[in-house]
Order: C-alpha cells, then sequence, then structure tokens
C-alpha cells in the first residue's frame, strides 16, 4: 500500500501540475501576474521565486492553485469602493483573456491525457470492434450478429474501439439499440433489446470481448490516441448522465482514498507481467484521472472553473462583471458544498475498506 500512495502522489501530482500550469501559462501570456503557484493545499513545505510569482508546495497533496493579482479581500474591497487595482491584476484584463485562462487550466488536463493515450496506443496497440464470440439465446444471437462482425455505430454513435461497445452495454438499462455492423466489407443494420441476466446482475447485449488487437503504425499511433482519448470522455459524460438520471450507487464515487485502493489493485493486478505491463496500466489510470479532471472542472457548478466560466461569459455577453460580492457568495456556497461531499466520498472510500 506503501508502494501505491507513492504512486498516487505521483500520478496525481503531475495531472495537478498539467492543470496549474495551463492556467499559468495562458494568464501571464495576457498580461495577469500570478503571485503563487501552488502545488498541494494547507501548509507551506517548499516555496521558490521566479520572476513575479512564487512556486510553492505545499502539505496536503489534494489538488493546487494559482493566486492572481487582484483577487484577495482586501484588494476586491478597494475595486468595489472605487480604488484603482494594479492593471496587471486579475478583474481588469480583457474578459476573454480572463476566460481563456480559467479554461486553460481543465484544456490542460484534456491534452495530457491525450498525450498519455498516445503513449499507450504507441506500446500497446489498441482493440478493434470486432465481436470475438456471441452469447448463446442473447438479444445479438436473435438480431444475426455473428462472431467476426464489425460493430460500426450504435444508436447513431460511431464506435471506433471495442471498449465502447462494452460502455453502451455497462450502462445500458434495457433500452432498445439500433447496431450498424459490417460483415464481409457489406454494412447492415439491426436492433436489439439488451436482456436482464441474474447471474450478471446487469443487462447484456450479448457480445463477448474483441476478436482484433492491432499494433499501430505512426499515423494510426495519432488516429487511435485521439480515439482513446474520445472513449474516456465518452465514459465520463455517460457516467454523469447515469448520475443525473439515478442510475448509480453511492460506491460509484471516489475521492484519494479510493483512487489510492484503484492505484494499489492496478499495481497488484499488473505486477505479474513485468515493468511494461504495470507503467502501461498506470498511464491508462492516469489517462482516465486526467480527462475525468478536465471535464469535471468545466461542469458550470460554483467554486470549479466551470462555474467561474459562466460568471465570465455573462460578463462578456452584459458587458460588465456580476458583483464580486455576489459572485463571491456563489462560489462560497459552492465550496461548502463541496467540501461536504468530499466528507461524505472520503468517509464511504474508508468504509469500504472494512466492507
Amino acid at each position: 500500500m506503501f508502494i501505491s500512495i507513492i504512486i498516487f502522489l505521483i500520478i496525481f501530482g503531475v495531472i495537478v501540475l498539467a492543470h496549474e500550469f495551463g492556467h499559468y501559462a495562458v494568464a501571464v501570456r495576457g498580461g495577469i501576474r500570478v503571485r503563487e503557484f501552488n502545488i498541494g493545499m494547507g501548509p507551506l513545505l517548499y516555496k521558490k521565486e521566479r520572476g513575479e510569482t512564487d512556486f510553492c508546495i505545499r502539505l496536503l497533496p489534494f489538488g493546487g492553485s494559482c493566486i492572481y493579482d487582484g483577487l484577495d479581500a482586501l484588494e476586491m474591497e478597494e475595486r468595489e469602493n472605487g480604488g484603482e487595482v494594479d492593471e496587471r491584476a486579475f478583474p481588469n484584463a480583457p474578459v476573454f483573456a480572463r476566460i481563456a485562462t480559467v479554461f486553460a487550466g481543465p484544456f490542460a488536463n484534456l491534452i495530457l491525457g491525450f498525450v498519455f493515450a498516445l503513449i499507450i496506443v504507441a506500446f500497446a496497440g489498441t482493440d478493434l470492434p470486432v465481436v470475438q464470440s456471441v452469447m448463446e439465446d442473447s438479444a445479438a444471437m436473435e438480431a444475426g450478429i455473428e462472431a467476426g462482425d464489425v460493430i460500426r455505430r450504435i444508436n447513431g454513435e460511431s464506435i471506433h474501439l471495442y471498449r465502447e461497445v462494452s460502455l453502451i452495454s455497462q450502462l445500458n438499462y434495457g433500452t432498445p439499440l439500433e447496431i450498424v455492423y459490417e460483415r464481409n466489407g457489406e454494412r447492415h443494420e439491426t436492433t436489439l433489446t439488451p436482456r436482464y441476466y441474474e447471474e450478471d446482475g446487469r443487462y447484456l447485449i450479448g457480445l463477448r470481448g474483441s476478436g482484433k488487437y492491432i499494433r499501430c503504425s505512426a499515423p494510426q499511433v495519432f488516429q487511435y490516441g485521439f480515439y482513446e482519448t474520445q472513449y474516456w470522455i465518452k465514459a465520463t459524460f455517460k457516467s454523469l448522465k447515469n448520475m443525473v438520471t439515478g442510475h448509480f450507487h453511492r460506491d460509484d464515487l471516489s475521492g484519494p482514498v479510493g483512487i489510492v485502493k484503484a492505484v494499489d489493485d492496478t499495481y497488484e493486478s499488473a505486477r505479474p507481467y513485468g515493468i511494461m505491463v504495470t507503467l502501461l496500466s498506470f498511464l491508462n489510470l492516469a489517462t482516465l484521472l486526467s480527462i475525468n479532471l478536465g471535464i469535471m472542472n468545466l461542469l458550470p457548478l460554483p467554486a470549479l472553473d466551470g462555474g467561474r466560466l459562466v460568471f465570465l461569459l455573462v460578463e462578456a455577453v452584459r458587458g460588465k462583471p456580476i458583483p464580486p460580492d455576489k459572485e463571491g457568495m456563489v462560489h462560497l456556497a459552492g465550496i461548502a458544498a463541496l467540501i461536504v461531499l468530499m466528507v461524505f466520498v472520503m468517509f464511504n472510500d474508508i468504509a469500504r475498506f472494512f466492507r
């Protein structure tokens, strides 16, 4: 478990570093002064001053921050009272420079996920949506799908990886699926309704495994690296949709403790196959976490980057900012709700260890 904690800190540190560097790089490019660049939270462990910015490492390895000029309480109060604020303060930057700065953090996580995906595909290849076998008396067999068929579309959604087929199956609750598949170069269409299997505890299409894995050429690495990134983006949005529609359990949520457990499980399962498989397995987990963090931060919720973007977009439309005190109250409520959620998730993660 100690090794897993160290690996978690490295993975999470790289992801947070990319996120905050995205904010920092675009802020500086837009003429906004960054006072502090923080990795971690809480008490200061290390500080290095470079130019106008203090680069800091803090005790608690959960998150990070870029602190811009003009956003502390005294400066905001002075601004509200008509006082002058430094021209390179965040509030004085053009609204689209501020939008770009806030958006850059989550976008950096998506780019990092894409880079990780490229490395995975370059070394491990990818799974094509070729059916390996069909379950007896299943919905897929009844619909006429056979081993060797290539799944091309499901409900109008293009399919490039077999994992996309698996994802749609895992998140289906008996809804009919319109499937386009290819056999001997010809395309066919069929509609099937997944069946519920008591022994599996969920609905199944009736397809088993990818029948074809490929090693990728240089152009294919970029092509399938993109598809790999797209897969994790789809997985995140589909999971969020299921949460909104009530198809989720509290155990579907994980915080740092749960992620450490996932790292430990990954380490234990991949270690017997050697260092390369272990590294690629961790890289796959890092891809998921980086893309997930990028998307979650873009949700239009208070205290997240997406919530801040909403206020900035409203300012861009109406031509003047929302009063700082009102925006601050909304973000404060969001932070409070986020803390409550984090505490709930942490205790839920810990409780799972004792079940």
